[in-house]
């Protein structure tokens, strides 16, 4: 069915404002609420999309017949709006649903995993447009390259972040997908590690022709009717990996990947750091598998630009350098750590890390500590809630006490800014999911001046 107007209740996620200016293209009224203004709902603004900030139920459209109602789990269920669209008889679905009803009927290309999807389905993405074949996309991310989070094609092949929060990944069907990592994840909705992994199990039984995991993950040929094959950084016995690697002056690396049709040499990265090696080989793996001439994969990883807030740089000189990432998992704080400590050798490295969600930080607080050990100086800021409200006890107080750093603070966000102007910086790295974000323009601006 089609709909006259559809209706975004949290239009300012990424998930959702892809959706939102898919729809806006169709042609649909676009309207939506969040809570907060960001970049991404000026972004839509600017693009004709009428946002608003306020609980404002009036503000639906009243064409029930005629409007669609998309929202995101991470909306309070009391919310006035959604309570309103669901007791006044509009179709009220979740964003996950409305990604699985559009890519039905396409080829999907889906990247799933607790980290790595949105860079991989990314560059999957820029490969795919990049060598001509074309392709849609709904990416968890914004592509530097196309400064959008949303890719339309008149070619029938869609490529999508398949996201396991709230088990939104079931309602994909892809016909190709990666998953490139199943950790202990948003152990609020799964409770453990082993329904974190049956969750995935579930999302892979629904590939349809291959499936490429990052070696040594847990399914096995019996949980699937796809094909497998697998990939790995350097791991030899993996299908799909690095050989003869090599990193230059600026931080980039160049390989040649090994994968069952033989090798492809001179891969040169074009995003930063070891992390991205990984991830064009899984995406480099996704393409080959879509039937994707090598040497344009080879090209197109190439010229990537990467995605915003993934070892992000926005100032880069060899006195002062200053990269924003999105980690906020360990296993994401550790690969970016380790990636940044690997482009810059024997420089200092100060890392300013925002806790995401009350529950993630009581459930993970020693492996937090042990990955952010691994900066030189941590400045550790009070935990973003998001959707959560407070758990007693639960601070970053838990994470810092732990943390062995050689120098380590724990200040609120007011205090940050103040700090800077007086910290001793070489290589600064903000990281984390929530609102740190807003310190980039003005981190960046502080720093340009001490050149």
């Amino acid at each position: 069915m089609t709909y006259k107007n559809v209706y975004f209740i949290g239009i300012g996620g990424i998930g959702m404002s892809a959706i939102a200016r898919y729809y806006h293209f169709k042609g649909c009224n676009v309207t939506g609420y969040d809570r907060t203004p960001s970049d991404l709902t000026h972004a839509l603004e600017a693009e004709g999309i009428a946002v608003h900030y306020e609980d404002e139920p009036d503000r639906i459209p009243r064409e029930v017949e005629d409007t669609l109602v998309v929202y995101t789990p991470a909306i309070p269920a009391e919310l006035g709006e959604l309570v309103y669209a669901r007791e006044h008889g509009y179709r009220v679905i979740k964003r996950s649903q409305m990604l699985g009803e559009i890519t039905a009927g396409q080829r999907c290309l889906a990247v799933a995993g607790t980290h790595g999807k949105t860079t991989t389905s990314t560059l999957v993405a820029h490969i795919l447009t990049e060598s001509g074949s074309g392709c849609s996309a709904f990416l968890g991310g914004i592509s530097k390259n196309y400064g959008t989070n949303l890719l339309v094609s008149h070619t029938p092949t869609v490529v999508a972040e398949a996201d396991e929060f709230d088990r939104s990944f079931h309602q994909l069907h892809p016909a190709i997908a990666a998953i490139t990592a199943m950790d202990a994840d948003h152990l609020d909705i799964y409770g453990d590690l082993a329904h974190v992994h049956e969750s995935f199990r579930i999302f892979a039984s629904q590939v349809s022709e291959t499936i490429i995991l990052k070696y040594g993950l847990p399914i096995r040929p019996e949980d699937v009717s796809a094909k497998i094959f697998t990939y790995h950084f350097d791991e030899p016995r993996a299908d799909f990996h690095s050989s003869n690697l090599r990193l230059d002056a600026t931080g980039h690396y160049t390989f040649d990947l090994v994968y069952p049709g033989g090798v492809l040499n001179d891969i040169r990265v074009g995003a930063l750091g070891w992390v991205n090696v990984e991830n064009s080989i899984a995406a480099a793996a996704i393409c080959l598998c879509y039937g994707l001439d090598a040497q344009k994969v080879r090209q197109a990883i190439g010229t990537f630009e990467g995605a915003q807030r993934r070892l992000d740089v926005h100032l880069n000189t060899p006195a002062l350098t200053y990269i924003d990432d999105y980690a906020h998992h360990p296993a994401e704080l550790e690969s970016a750590i380790s990636s940044i400590r690997q482009i810059f050798p024997g420089r200092r490295i100060t890392g300013i890390f925002q806790p995401h969600l009350y529950t993630r930080t009581r459930d993970f607080a020693p492996e937090f500590a042990h990955a952010l050990s691994g900066l030189d100086k941590l400045i550790l800021l009070d935990i973003y809630p998001a959707r959560e409200e407070p758990i007693p006890g639960v601070t970053s107080e838990i994470i810092f006490r732990d943390v062995t750093a050689p120098e380590k603070v724990l200040i609120t966000r007011d205090e940050l800014m103040p700090l800077l102007e007086q910290e001793p910086i070489d290589v600064l790295v903000t990281l984390g999911a929530g609102n740190i974000d807003r310190f980039i323009e003005p981190i960046t601006e502080l720093l340009r001046k001490r050149l």
